[in-house]
C-alpha cells in the first residue's frame, strides 16, 4: 500500500481552510529528494539537475529547489520568463518548433540552448545568433530495450535528430566558431528501474567519444535528460537515486576516462521523479450512483488530474476519512461530459461514503500543470504543506472572473 505523506488529522485542518479540489505538495519530501539526487551524483564534480519546469510550474516550487541547488530546464519563453524572474541562473532552453523570439529572450537571458533539430542550427544562426555554448539532443532511432524489455520506441519519436546530423552539427557548429557543446537525449519514459540510466549514459559516453574522434568536438556535458519513473502502483519497487548514481559513474570511469573525457560535466533533468510522489490530489465524495458498475463520484475532474483520461495512467487512491471500510469494486469519477473522466476502473477500495476525503497518489507533476478548463471547470488551488506542518496556498482556485478574462468586450459585471 501507498502511504499519505500527510495524517488525516493534518489533512482535515487544511480542508477546513480550503476547500477541494486542490493539489497538496510537501516541502519535506521535495528537499530530501534534491538533496539524495545531489548527493548521488556529487562523484561529478560538474553535476547539475535541471529540473523540469512543465513538470511542476509553480514559482514557489521552483524556489524550494533553487535553494536545493537546482537549476531548471525550459520548454517555452513563459516558462523562461518565470525562471528569470525568480532568479534562476542555470537555465536549459529544450525546445521544439521553436518560435524566433523565444531563442532570442532564451539568449537575452544566458541559457543553453538545446536544440532539437538539426535544421535549427541555421535557424538560430539567422534569427537570434549562435551563442558560444550549444547543445544538441539526440535521437538514436529504433527500439530501446533493457535486456528482452522493450523500454520505449525512440523512433517514433518527435524529438532529437539522428546520428550524422549530430555529428555534422557539430562539425558546423565548431566551424562557425561555438566554443562549448553538449548533447542531450531522452529514450524511454517514465521507467522504474535502477538500469536505465546507467545504460542511456553508456550509449551518450560512447557517443561522446565518437564525437571526439569524428567531429574534433570534445563534450562539456552530457545532458542524461528525465526518464527516472516513479512507482505509481503500490506492488512496484522505487528507483533507488544511489543505486543509479553509483551505475552511471562506473560507466563514465569506464567510457570516458580512459578516452581522455572525465571532465565531461552531467546534467540531469528530473520533473516526474523529483515531485510526483510529493504531491496528492486531495478530493471528497459528492454522489454514489449504481448501474452496470458502482460509481464513486468527486468533486476533482480531469481538469485537475489528466494523465488517466489521456494515457489510462494508474494513480493510486487512499480513503483517509475510511481506511478501514469494507472493500469494494468501483469507478472513481469526475464531473466531466466525457466518459474518460475516470481516476480509476474497477479498482478495490474502502468504501467511499458521501462526504469522505479521498487522496489521489503521486500528483505532484504533470498533475496541476496539464490541467485545462473544458466544461468551464476551473482549474483548482495549489498548497504547500510546509516543515513546520502548516500549510500555505501557492496558487489561489480559478474563478469565473479569471475563466471570462480573456473575452474581448465581456463584461462579468453586468
Amino acid at each position: 500500500m501507498k502511504t499519505p505523506f500527510i495524517s488525516m488529522e493534518e489533512l482535515d485542518k487544511i480542508t477546513a481552510q480550503f476547500p477541494t479540489p486542490f493539489h497538496l505538495y510537501d516541502e519535506k519530501g521535495i528537499r530530501e529528494k534534491a538533496r539524495a539526487l545531489n548527493k548521488a551524483f556529487a562523484w561529478n564534480k560538474g553535476f547539475k539537475e535541471y529540473f523540469a519546469v512543465k513538470a511542476t510550474p509553480n514559482p514557489a516550487i521552483l524556489k524550494i529547489l533553487k535553494e536545493e541547488n537546482c537549476g531548471v530546464d525550459c520548454a517555452t519563453e513563459v516558462e523562461l520568463l518565470m525562471s528569470h524572474k525568480l532568479g534562476f541562473t542555470d537555465i536549459m532552453f529544450s525546445s521544439n518548433n521553436t518560435p524566433a523570439r523565444e531563442y532570442q529572450y532564451a539568449r537575452e537571458i544566458g541559457a543553453t540552448i538545446n536544440l532539437d533539430a538539426y535544421e535549427m542550427i541555421e535557424f538560430l544562426k539567422k534569427t537570434a545568433g549562435l551563442p558560444d555554448t550549444v547543445s544538441l539532443r539526440y535521437n538514436p532511432g529504433g527500439i530501446f530495450a533493457l535486456g528482452t524489455d522493450i523500454m520505449d520506441n525512440p523512433e517514433e519519436s518527435k524529438f532529437g535528430m539522428t546520428r550524422d546530423q549530430l555529428i555534422q552539427g557539430f562539425k558546423d557548429l565548431k566551424a562557425e566558431g561555438v566554443k562549448e557543446f553538449g548533447i542531450h537525449s531522452f529514450l524511454a519514459s517514465n521507467t522504474v528501474t535502477n538500469d536505465y540510466y546507467p545504460e542511456l549514459a553508456r550509449q551518450l559516453f560512447t557517443l561522446a567519444v565518437q564525437i571526439k574522434e569524428e567531429a574534433g568536438v570534445e563534450l562539456s556535458f552530457i545532458n542524461l535528460s528525465g526518464g527516472i519513473g516513479v512507482n505509481y502502483r503500490p506492488e512496484e519497487t522505487a528507483n533507488d537515486i544511489a543505486v543509479i548514481g553509483e551505475g552511471v559513474h562506473k560507466v563514465f570511469d569506464e567510457v570516458l576516462v580512459p578516452a581522455g573525457l572525465g571532465d565531461i560535466k552531467i546534467f540531469t533533468e528530473l520533473g516526474r521523479f523529483m515531485l510526483a510522489p510529493h504531491g496528492l490530489l486531495v478530493t471528497k465524495v459528492l454522489h454514489r450512483k449504481k448501474t452496470y458498475r458502482d460509481y464513486v463520484g468527486v468533486d476533482a475532474s480531469a481538469v485537475n488530474l489528466l494523465r488517466p483520461a489521456m494515457y489510462g495512467s494508474y494513480h493510486h487512491i487512499t480513503n483517509m476519512t475510511n481506511p478501514n471500510g469494507k472493500i469494494e469494486v468501483v469507478d472513481v469519477v469526475g464531473s466531466l461530459c466525457e466518459n474518460n473522466d475516470k481516476f480509476a476502473k474497477e479498482r478495490e477500495l474502502p468504501e467511499a461514503r458521501l462526504g469522505d476525503t479521498l487522496v489521489i497518489h503521486d500528483t505532484g507533476a504533470h498533475g496541476f500543470s496539464m490541467g485545462y478548463q473544458y466544461n468551464a471547470r476551473l482549474r483548482s488551488a495549489e498548497i504547500l504543506y510546509q516543515e513546520d506542518g502548516t500549510a500555505r496556498l501557492i496558487r489561489r482556485a480559478e474563478t469565473p472572473e479569471d475563466y471570462f478574462a480573456t473575452l474581448y468586450g465581456f463584461d462579468f459585471e453586468k
